[in-house]
C-alpha cells in the first residue's frame, strides 16, 4: 500500500503552521505532526497596509525551519499557501519573492473563496457533516482577518456570507483602548454585535437551524473545557455558552491557565472567546459541533482530491447550484423565464461540445450564469447587466473560486453588452478565462433571445450540430416573429466565435 507523506504550510495573520500528513488509500488522511509558530503579520497588514522588514525576516526564518522539518520527514510533496491578508499589503510580491529565494518554498496567496473552500472540503469528508446539514446547520469559519458563514437547510446550501471581522482584526481595532477601560470584553462585544446584527437580520433564515459547526483557531482548545457530549459529538449550546460567559470575565492570563495554553500572555484569546460566544448566541441553534479541523487539513484534502487519492461523497456542485439559485431568488431573478434560459443554454452547450472544447466545469458555470442573468433587474432596469455583475462579484458562492465567479459575472454582463478586447479585461482574468467568457456569453445571448417575450413559447427544444450549422429545433403553438428577429441579431456574434451558424427550425404544433 503506497503512503504519501505530505506537508501543508499555511501563513496566516498571526501564525505560521506546518502540518505533516500521511495519505493512503486505506487510512485516507492521517495527521502525523503539527508545528505552529507565532508571527503576527496582521499587526502590520491591518494597520499599515505593508508588512515591515523585521516581520518578513521572522517569517523567512520560520519557513527555513519548516523546510528542515520537511526534509526530516522526507515528504513526497508539499503545498504552501498564505491567507488573503497578503493581497491587502502593498509589498506582497516582494515578500513572496523573498520567501522563494531565501527558503526555496513557493507560496501561493489564496483568495477568500479558495481559502474557505479548502477548509470546507475537510469538513465535508466527515460522516457527521451530511447528517447535520440535513437537519439545518450553519458552518462558521473564523480566521484572523475575517470569518465566513454558510447556511444549510435540508442538505442544500442557502447562502454564504463573508464578514470582515476576525480575531486579529478585532484586537488591532481595539488595541488603543485595551488599557483604558475596566471591562475590555464589553468593548469587544459592542464591536462584534454591530456586524452580527446586520448579518442576522439579512441572512439568517426563518427556519430553525439545529447545529452551528465551528471552525477556527482557539475553538478547539476552548471546547475541551466541556466534558459532556451528544452521541454525534455535538455539545449543548447552553452548556457551552455558560463556559464562554465564565471565560469572558477573566483576564487573558487566567483564560490561558484554565485552557492550558502555552502562551500565558496571548492577547487574542479574549477576543476569540467573546466572538465565539456572540456567534453561537446569535445563531440560536441548540447544538454546536467542533470537528477540530483547520485550513491545514483542508490543504491536505485538496491535494489528495486533485491527485485522485480520495473521492468525496458530498456533491460540491450541488452546493454551487443551490447557493446560486438562492442568490437569484433573493434578487427576484429566478422565474419560469430563467428556467427556460437555463435549459436552452445547457442544450446548446451540450450540442456544441465538439466545437467549443469546454468541459463539465464550464457547463456548471454556464448553468450558474443562466440562473443569475436577470438578478440585476432588482436594482436597475436600465443598468441591469452592470448591476448583475456587481451582485455576483459581491457574493460568495461556496465551492466557486474568485476567478470562476468573475467568469460567471462577466458572462452575465456581456450577455447584454459587446465583449471588450482582452486587453481591457486582462487585469481580471487570463486569456483562457477570457475565451470561456466569450463562448458562454455567446451561448447565453441566443438562449436569452429565444425567450425574449418571457412567455416560454418553445417546447421540446433540441439542438443538433451539422457541420458548420447549429440547428435548433423547437415546437411552438404561437408566433415567434419577435424571437426570430432577436435571435438573428445575436447569431452573427455566435458565428464569429464558433464558426458555426445557429438557425431556428420551427415545428408548429396545433391543439
Amino acid at each position: 500500500m503506497k503512503i504519501t507523506t505530505f506537508a501543508a504550510i499555511y501563513i496566516g495573520s498571526y501564525e505560521v503552521s506546518l502540518k505533516i500528513f500521511e495519505i493512503s488509500a486505506r487510512k485516507k488522511i492521517r495527521p502525523v505532526d503539527y508545528v505552529r509558530s507565532r508571527v503576527e503579520l496582521g499587526r502590520d497588514a491591518y494597520t499599515k497596509g505593508i508588512i515591515g522588514y523585521e516581520l518578513v525576516e521572522e517569517l523567512c526564518d520560520v519557513l527555513k525551519e519548516f523546510h528542515t522539518i520537511m526534509d526530516g520527514y522526507k515528504v513526497d510533496a508539499y503545498a504552501a499557501y498564505a491567507g488573503n491578508m497578503l493581497h491587502d499589503v502593498s509589498n506582497e510580491l516582494f515578500i513572496l519573492d523573498q520567501i522563494r529565494l531565501r527558503t526555496k518554498i513557493k507560496v501561493t496567496v489564496l483568495s477568500n473563496s479558495e481559502h474557505r473552500f479548502m477548509g470546507y472540503k475537510s469538513l465535508a469528508a466527515m460522516p457527521e457533516f451530511e447528517e447535520m446539514i440535513q437537519k439545518g446547520a450553519a458552518v462558521v469559519d473564523v480566521g484572523g482577518g475575517s470569518m465566513q458563514a454558510t447556511l444549510f437547510w435540508q442538505g442544500s446550501a442557502i447562502t454564504t456570507q463573508h464578514i470582515v471581522l476576525g480575531i486579529m482584526r478585532i484586537r488591532e481595532k481595539l488595541s488603543g483602548i485595551e488599557n483604558l477601560v475596566s471591562h475590555y470584553e464589553n468593548q469587544i462585544q459592542e464591536l462584534i454585535d454591530k456586524e452580527l446584527d446586520i448579518f442576522k437580520r439579512l441572512y439568517l433564515p426563518k427556519k430553525d437551524i439545529k447545529y452551528v459547526i465551528m471552525m477556527g483557531d482557539y475553538i478547539g482548545e476552548i471546547v475541551k473545557g466541556v466534558s459532556k457530549r451528544e452521541p454525534d459529538g455535538s455539545i449543548e449550546t447552553e452548556r457551552f455558552v455558560k463556559l464562554l460567559n465564565k471565560l469572558s470575565k477573566k483576564s487573558p492570563e487566567e483564560i490561558a491557565k484554565e485552557l492550558n495554553l502555552t502562551n500565558e500572555h496571548d492577547q487574542l484569546i479574549l477576543p476569540s472567546v467573546v466572538l465565539y460566544k456572540r456567534l453561537i448566541e446569535e445563531m440560536g441553534a441548540p447544538y454546536i459541533w467542533v470537528p477540530g479541523l483547520n485550513i491545514s487539513d483542508g490543504i491536505a484534502y485538496d491535494y489528495a482530491e486533485k491527485h485522485k487519492m480520495i473521492r468525496f461523497e458530498h456533491d460540491f456542485e450541488d452546493d454551487i447550484l443551490s447557493a446560486t439559485r438562492n442568490l437569484a431568488e433573493r434578487y427576484r431573478g429566478y422565474s419560469k423565464h430563467t428556467e427556460s434560459v437555463v435549459n436552452m443554454s445547457l442544450t446548446i452547450f451540450d450540442a456544441m461540445k465538439k466545437v467549443h472544447g469546454m468541459k463539465e466545469r464550464e457547463r456548471l458555470l454556464m448553468q450558474a450564469a443562466a440562473m443569475l442573468h436577470d438578478c440585476g433587474r432588482y436594482i436597475s432596469l436600465v443598468n441591469q447587466s452592470e448591476c448583475s455583475y456587481q451582485i455576483i462579484m459581491a457574493s460568495e458562492i461556496i465551492g466557486m473560486t474568485h476567478l470562476e465567479r468573475e467568469i460567471v459575472a462577466s458572462t452575465v454582463k456581456y450577455n447584454s453588452h459587446p465583449l471588450p478586447p482582452y486587453e481591457q479585461m486582462m487585469d481580471k482574468m487570463d486569456q483562457e478565462s477570457y475565451m470561456i467568457v466569450a463562448k458562454l456569453a455567446a451561448i447565453l445571448k441566443i438562449s436569452n433571445a429565444m425567450d425574449r417575450s418571457h412567455k416560454q413559447k418553445f417546447k421540446n427544444v433540441r439542438a443538433t450540430l451539422r457541420e458548420k450549422e447549429l440547428v435548433i429545433t423547437v415546437e411552438t403553438m404561437e408566433s415567434i416573429v419577435l424571437e426570430k428577429g432577436l435571435f438573428s441579431t445575436y447569431a452573427d456574434s455566435f458565428e464569429e466565435i464558433f464558426s458555426v451558424k445557429p438557425t431556428i427550425k420551427e415545428k408548429r404544433v396545433f391543439q
